[in-house]
């Protein structure tokens, strides 16, 4: 077939890779007038590796990647433990996929990589696309400029702001969640040896904050990430913001935290609005779907937002490809087997921001003490597979 995907993000580009492997002719409409990635990590777990090591990416993951050795939940000033996951040798032992925390831009380029080497000229840059149609025969991306592209199957797969999600189903406008997050990297060197963790990443929980912090690039750079709940603000969804603004955010923080604050590149401190949306019953027409963000946009808080783009990656290129339905019967059952796992995922991310940000210490001992984290994202959502698990029923949310 004639696929056009609208969106070189990752989930794009994993399904770009995985349909032009099955031999269709495959187009990548990217508006961006250059490739690339904004933001600094991105967390995989098995249920995502195991389609990027599909993809042939195990040596450049296993070369530019962190395994972390757990997560560790602590209170934002004392630092007293209140939940631990393992990761490292016990997620691959239990889930037949390492847990790989990877820089966003350094993915980004490995999948570039991958899709070029199947089909060298797929990504058109520069082409926004304005408008979609439909028929019985095609799908059609109306691009500024440049005119229609049309496919036997288009796939929206372009972010929160989708083009294609309007098309599908109207225009309804992402809700900001009152939530900001920071996003920054610091060169490990700055750090002071004895306020490093050795390989752990560190979830610290504070009253209407919380913060992530884990490494990248063979663990020379630390990564950054603080959620703060925030009025409704006149801003870009991403924007450059004072360091005096991240310094207030985090005052009277746990050293550790303090230290990536005062060691970071005051001219480099970036702020997203965190938005959000409902889960949607429809995710397709006959010839036009969605992937990622634009139909199950994820706060941050489970780590799985890029993992879910890719498993539904998978999942449709196995639709696509499997004998059993036409075009228009395999979208619909893509829908509804990607449908109930994602949106348990969207829900339970938005729990997991609140559990993080209780604000009395003991209230939040006891909300971690009645939900064992560690067991359930065992239980459900790592060991799913994509690429294998039964495409009859829906998945992964027992």
């Amino acid at each position: 077939m004639k696929i056009v995907i609208v969106g070189a993000g990752i989930g794009g580009l994993t399904a770009a890779a995985l349909l032009a492997r099955q031999g269709h002719a495959v187009r990548v409409l990217e508006q961006a007038a250059a490739l690339g990635e904004v933001g600094a990590g991105v967390q995989l777990s098995a249920n995502a590796v195991k389609v990027l090591f599909a993809l042939g990416l195990r040596p450049q993951l296993e070369a530019a990647a962190v395994q972390p050795k757990g997560f560790e939940f602590r209170r934002h000033d004392s630092a007293e433990l209140l939940h631990r996951i393992p990761l490292g040798a016990a997620h691959l032992q239990q889930h037949g996929a390492p847990y790989y925390q990877i820089h966003r831009g350094d993915l980004h380029a490995m999948l570039v990589q991958a899709l070029q080497a199947l089909a060298p000229d797929a990504i058109r840059l520069g082409a926004r696309v304005s408008h979609l149609s439909e028929s019985a025969d095609s799908a059609v991306a109306h691009v500024d400029g440049h005119g229609p592209v049309a496919g036997d199957l288009l796939v929206g797969a372009d972010g929160i702001r989708s083009t294609v999600r309007q098309f599908l189903v109207g225009v309804d406008h992402p809700s900001f969640t009152g939530q900001v997050a920071w996003r920054c990297t610091v060169p490990i060197e700055r750090i002071a040896p004895a306020l490093r963790t050795d390989l752990v990443s560190t979830i610290w929980c504070g009253p209407h904050k919380h913060a992530v912090m884990y490494y990248l690039r063979g663990a020379a750079l630390l990564n950054f990430v603080g959620c703060v709940a925030r009025p409704q603000e006149d801003e870009s969804w991403n924007t450059r913001r004072p360091w005096s603004e991240l310094d207030h955010d985090f005052h009277g923080w746990h050293p550790m935290v303090r230290a990536v604050v005062d060691a970071v590149d005051r001219d480099q401190c970036f702020r997203w609005a965190l938005n959000n949306r409902a889960p949607l019953d429809r995710w397709s027409s006959d010839r036009v779907t969605l992937l990622g963000d634009a139909v199950h946009a994820t706060l941050p808080y489970m780590a799985q937002g890029a993992a879910m783009a890719i498993e539904d990656a998978a999942v449709l290129a196995r639709v696509v490809a499997s004998p059993d339905w036409p075009l228009a019967q395999g979208l619909q059952r893509y829908g509804q087997l990607r449908g109930p796992r994602t949106a348990r995922v969207v829900r339970e991310s938005t729990e997991m921001g609140q559990l993080y940000q209780i604000t009395d210490g003991a209230e939040m001992r006891q909300a971690f003490a009645s939900r064992n984290i560690a067991r359930s994202r065992n239980e459900w959502l790592y060991p799913y597979d994509p690429l294998t698990v039964p495409l009859d029923a829906p998945q992964g949310v027992d």
